[in-house]
């Protein structure tokens, strides 16, 4: 656990960079196994940050990837921002600890485990998962702060909690999911607010509001962006005015993993967001994260933009708990044990491309000499082209 002595949790430590030079040996690695050189595209560029983030070359295939699903309510949901009650939260919850959900079925099939965690749930959850609750629901955000100060400085806390609960017990790769009826209505203001946007450009249907409801959505993003650029440019403040406990808290825990050197699979917009300001918590953490998808939610172009990340997937997705990220999980594996298993030409005794026959030697001087003088023909002038000779159609029949 290393949370650098800092009593404030929401002060980071300088974060490190992945290894350049380790990266470099992945990269020239790659030009020793027996394919061509950059035939695997972006698989070799993956496979190559996974070495720079583990500090050795060849990488270590993932043993432990870990998904922590960060749930939590949000007031504005009562202003009709979204197509389900608030309700759902808490069902979902229970959902995932029976193992129903889309996060646990794509977990499995990646070879990930799930962890759910209730910060800010309005309702009764499982104590098995509602030991870093902050508060029930988060608040009004267009006409009231998110959070009090403490718990702001209690969510991020958590979060960093969690992220060392996580790494301590052997995780190797993170996932952080979210579960929260109208939480991308906090997330795009706060996207809105790090990147100076308008209100039309970050809102989107989320869980698949009508046209009515796009409107209503819009206006809370508006109201609560008036406020929200007050504080702008503090990054905690933000959090407090509008953002929420699990936003806060998944912003804590991706800032943390950074801090601990653990790479991080990134989801959409709901996730995205709190990387925008885990960011601003902890610059350079971003480059302990790779975008897992692209969401259709329009904020989280806004967000790969603004993090310069590329994602892996494009599969039109926006469902959130995670599920993008675990989806492309399999291809970042799949590029870390290509890296650590292919055989180089050495090891198959293989031809490699230093050992391609090379072009003949051009003649030497002398030869050259001894050659024959060329003979020129003056050049004659092609001749006129005739003109074109046109036909007359018969005309129509009508």
């Amino acid at each position: 656990m290393d949370n650098s002595g800092q009593d404030d949790p929401g002060v980071f430590p300088p974060i490190t960079a992945p290894d350049d030079e380790i990266r470099d040996r992945a990269v020239a690695r790659h030009t020793q196994l027996t394919k061509p050189v950059g035939s695997l595209g972006r698989l070799e560029e993956l496979g190559a940050w996974v070495s720079a983030c583990q500090g050795v070359c060849p990488p270590k295939p993932f043993e432990r990837p870990r998904v922590v699903v960060f749930a939590g309510d949000h007031g504005i949901a009562t202003q009709g921002v979204s197509a389900y009650p608030s309700e759902v939260t808490a069902q979902m919850v229970a959902n995932f600890l029976a193992g129903g959900a889309a996060v646990n079925v794509l977990a499995t099939a990646a070879g990930a485990t799930v962890r759910v965690v209730d910060v800010a749930v309005a309702g009764e959850t499982s104590p098995t998962v509602s030991k870093f609750k902050v508060r029930n629901g988060s608040g009004l955000i267009d006409r009231e702060d998110a959070l009090t100060a403490a718990e702001t400085a209690a969510a991020v806390k958590a979060g960093r909690d969690i992220a060392d609960e996580e790494i301590d017990g052997g995780a190797d790769v993170l996932v952080a999911g979210d579960m929260g009826i109208g939480n991308t209505t906090p997330s795009a203001v706060l996207i809105a607010a790090l990147t100076g946007s308008e209100p039309v450009a970050v809102v989107g249907r989320g869980t698949g509001i009508d046209d009515q409801g796009w409107m209503r959505k819009t206006a809370a993003i508006r109201d609560a962006l008036r406020r929200a650029r007050k504080v702008g440019a503090d990054p905690v403040a933000l959090l407090r005015t509008a953002g929420g406990a699990d936003l806060a808290a998944m912003a804590g825990f991706l800032a943390q993993a950074a801090a601990r050197r653990t790479p991080v699979v990134l989801d959409g917009v709901v996730v995205g967001a709190a990387a925008m300001v885990a960011e601003e918590l902890a610059p350079g953490a971003r480059e302990w994260w790779v975008a897992g998808h692209r969401s259709v939610e329009p904020a989280h172009a806004i967000v790969l933009d603004h993090l310069d990340l590329k994602p892996i997937l494009d599969f039109g997705m926006r469902l959130g708990e995670g599920s993008g990220a675990l989806t492309a999980l399999p291809v970042l594996s799949a590029a870390t044990r290509i890296l650590a298993e292919m055989a180089t030409f050495a090891d198959a005794g293989i031809a490699g491309p230093a050992d391609a026959p090379q072009p003949a030697a051009t003649p030497p001087p002398a030869a050259q000499a001894a050659a024959p003088e060329p003979s020129f023909t003056e050049p004659v002038p092609p001749a006129e082209p005739e003109p074109p000779k046109f036909t007359v159609a018969p005309p129509l029949d009508l």
